[in-house]
């Protein structure tokens, strides 16, 4: 009768995963904000692996971790590995001919600018669904099952548009707006993701001049926003969000200075996908859309 020697144990994927993250982030908890845990469930996946190895991957200390010698050695192959898994994974949900296209995208953008365009690509794309995410941060796409990246951003993917700022209001208070200095006498809206935006304008608009715009602040543009229009204040507007609204004429621009900032909107997938792919064609549209009538 054959005997079945017993198997080696395996590693744990998801301490392998756990680690890799954790050593390429240089860090537990932004380890566990990309893999959607707790900086608690890393901890333990990482020390599960340790002891599993017998030897640290990790020093800790007070100020964070570090590497040790196996875990700088480890890291290289770790990381080849899931971004080619990643890769394996698009290329299969390509192959499969998925009709939902997953997007991850700035709140702000989601609402003021991809929503907007949604019915026309319904109609144009029947049988495709949009999933859409929102995020404050720009995902890394290697390691998340998102099909296309729409953020403002100075590195990566294709210009949508500039991001081009200038002070909005409703009309009723842009009669009292004559010069950039007459903005101290009245609320001046703030954003968290934007906080900015303010002082990059104003060095453009008023450069010397001591003009420091007070107001309310809030965590969601959209928001601010709702407030611009209900006249409770001057916004600094990015034009690519709210190009309807000044269209519509429910809110003006008081001055004639602009501003491009460098984080222009644009929109990327990870390298290597399907030109066939849906996701492909949604991007393709979307361009299509921020091209200028003939």
């Amino acid at each position: 009768m054959a005997v079945a020697p017993p198997r080696p144990k395996s590693l744990p994927l998801n301490a392998l995963r756990a680690f890799e993250a954790a050593a390429r982030l240089k860090g537990f908890a932004a380890a566990a904000e990309e893999l959607g845990v707790s900086p608690g469930a890393i901890s333990a996946h990482v020390k599960a692996l340790e002891a599993e190895l017998g030897a640290p991957l990790f020093q800790r200390s007070p100020k964070g971790v570090t590497l040790t010698n196996l875990g700088l050695r480890a890291l290289p192959g770790f990381t080849q590995a899931f971004d080619q898994m990643g890769q394996a994974v698009q290329d299969m949900r390509d192959a499969a001919a998925p009709k939902v296209v997953h997007i991850a995208t700035l709140p702000a953008i989601a609402q003021f600018w991809l929503s907007p365009r949604l019915p026309q690509l319904r109609a144009e794309m029947p049988g495709i669904e949009i999933s859409i995410t929102a995020l404050e941060q720009p995902p890394n796409l290697k390691r998340t099952p998102y099909d296309l990246c729409l953020f403002f951003d100075a590195s990566q993917g294709d210009t949508l548009a500039d991001d081009t700022v200038f002070p909005v209001c409703a009309p009723s208070l842009a009669s009292a707006l004559s010069s950039p200095q007459d903005l101290s006498s009245v609320p001046c809206l703030f954003d968290t993701t934007w906080e900015d935006d303010w002082s990059r304008w104003l060095e453009t608009a008023a450069p010397g001049q001591e003009i420091a715009p007070r107001g309310p602040v809030y965590s969601l543009y959209a928001l601010a926003v709702e407030e611009a229009l209900n006249g409770a204040g001057v916004l600094m507007g990015h034009a690519a969000l709210l190009a309807p609204h000044l269209a519509s004429g429910r809110l003006v621009a008081p001055f004639v200075a602009q501003v491009t900032l460098p984080n222009a909107l644009r929109l990327w997938s990870m390298p290597g996908r399907s030109t066939a792919s849906v996701s492909q064609q949604v991007a393709r549209w979307l361009h299509k859309t921020c091209e200028p009538s003939p």
